[in-house]
């Protein structure tokens, strides 16, 4: 059997650039060599108050964006955290085997204490354990995430690896971190020491249904530098690393590829309307297949029905290993 991989995004806020680049387009190549589980976790997304509609629309968005991106339901499975009970279950069993230190160091849970000060809610604190939930439920070999999402993997290895020795048995796999190369972490047009980020949309930062115009705008006005010499240099040149980052992912080359493309060109005009024609071109018939998606939600539901039917049939057997382990009396 090929390896499995396994990975989910939250329903909150337009996807960007950065989410396509980083993530969505690698899922669409895994899907080729991989079994392939793509989730929206919209468990995760209530940690933070949600408008109910908006909810929903998000909900719906991502999924048509998952496919919009290449995603192909008969060949990866597509679907919703909440319409497979498991994860709340498995969610609470490994709670029990997750120390209250672990969950004070996440950073997430830091940041997130910061800017939701009126809401500092429990679970806020135990996200990981769901985290790990939904991944250890689906037994993959590897995880392909950002760089800032490394501490939740290592923090569901040590979980997967503490269950395991406290019975002695492999009840989980344990999964790899994958870091895609190219791509992996692309930065905000205006600050590139931070990376784009959906939740804090703006000038820097390019959604995937934002017009030819906007993607052009937003490009020419990145932040580079006064060097006016197009180079790799990430350590004093970030804002046109970040470009170059952006173009390879876009043309599917190397970073350095796409350095010596640009090499000796001493104007940043040129390049940055490279960078955006290369952009548009991404995009475009994506935005177009998004919007074709949008209009048939019943074809929606029914993707969602047959991707939660296909997680069900693997997530139940992983929690009915996990309870046999612990042991608990089964249902007979």
């Amino acid at each position: 059997m090929s390896q499995r991989v396994l990975s989910g995004i939250q329903p909150t806020g337009d996807l960007t650039l950065g989410n396509y680049l980083g993530a969505l387009k690698r899922f669409v190549e895994y899907q080729e060599t991989h079994d392939a589980f793509y989730c929206v976790v919209d468990l995760h997304a209530i940690t933070v108050r949600q408008n109910p509609q908006e909810l929903r629309d998000n909900t719906y968005n991502l999924v048509a964006a998952y496919i919009a991106c290449g995603l192909n339901p008969k060949k990866a499975t597509l679907f919703v955290q909440s319409h497979v009970r498991e994860h709340s279950e498995l969610a609470w069993l490994l709670s029990t085997f997750t120390q209250m230190g672990e969950l004070e160091r996440m950073t997430q849970f830091k940041d997130k204490s910061v800017q939701h000060k009126t809401n500092i809610n429990a679970g806020l604190f135990t996200y990981p354990c769901l985290q790990a939930a939904d991944i250890l439920l689906y037994q993959p070999h590897g995880v392909p995430v950002g760089e800032d999402q490394k501490q939740h993997l290592e923090l569901t290895r040590n979980i997967a690896e503490r269950f395991n020795g406290a019975y002695d048995q492999d009840t989980f796999r344990v999964p790899e971190v994958w870091i895609p190369k190219i791509g992996a972490r692309v930065k905000d047009l205006q600050n590139p020491l931070k990376k784009m980020s959906k939740s804090l949309p703006g000038k820097g930062c390019i959604l995937l249904i934002d017009t030819p115009k906007q993607i052009e705008k937003k490009i020419k006005s990145a932040v580079t530098d006064d060097e006016a010499c197009v180079r790799l240099d990430e350590k004093n040149q970030p804002g046109v690393a970040n470009l170059l980052g952006i173009y390879a992912a876009c043309k599917s080359i190397s970073i350095e590829a796409a350095a010596k493309e640009f090499e000796g060109m001493e104007q940043y005009g040129p390049f940055k309307q490279a960078v955006a024609d290369a952009v548009v071109s991404e995009l475009e018939p994506i935005q177009a297949r998004y919007q074709e998606l949008l209009s048939d939600k019943a074809e929606l539901d029914r993707i969602l029905a047959e991707g939660a039917a296909k997680a069900r049939t693997v997530a139940a057997r992983t929690v009915l290993d996990a309870k046999k382990a612990i042991g608990f009396v089964l249902p007979a």
